[in-house]
């Protein structure tokens, strides 16, 4: 993600920008960082590592069982984690900065990862 617009070009830019577009340049400078797949690339039956941060999380009933769901976020597409049997795990907020991996599903027109590795993050890792 280099940047070619030269000193006074960023700052302009981070005067200029809005909110939105500058915590997603944040958050894809997260996942170059980290090393990982940014969401929008992300396909179906590719298994992947994303870097986020939480924007919502949302309890289901799936087969009349229970499962916490988190959308996270990388400035590029959203991924939504799909813990199956959970109704909460600690740490698991919105605004909070994570690391998941696992195998990319699309359900219901939805980029979905099942029962996903996850590491919680610094919250200085991600732009809230």
């Amino acid at each position: 993600m280099g940047d070619r617009r030269g000193w006074w070009g960023r700052a302009v830019h981070r005067l200029t920008a809005d909110e939105r577009e500058l915590e997603a340049e944040d958050l894809q400078r997260t996942v170059e960082e980290a090393g990982a797949v940014p969401m929008g690339d992300c396909r179906e039956r590719q298994d992947v590592c994303v870097v986020g941060s939480i924007r919502s999380v949302t309890i289901r009933s799936r087969s009349g069982s229970p499962s916490l769901e988190a959308d996270i976020y990388d400035g590029s597409g959203t991924v939504t984690l799909v813990f199956l049997g959970r109704k909460h795990i600690p740490g698991i907020e919105a605004g909070r900065a994570m690391k998941a991996s696992g195998m990319i599903m699309n359900r219901d027109n939805r980029t979905t990862i099942f029962n996903p590795r996850y590491e919680l993050l610094p919250v200085s890792s991600a732009s809230a």
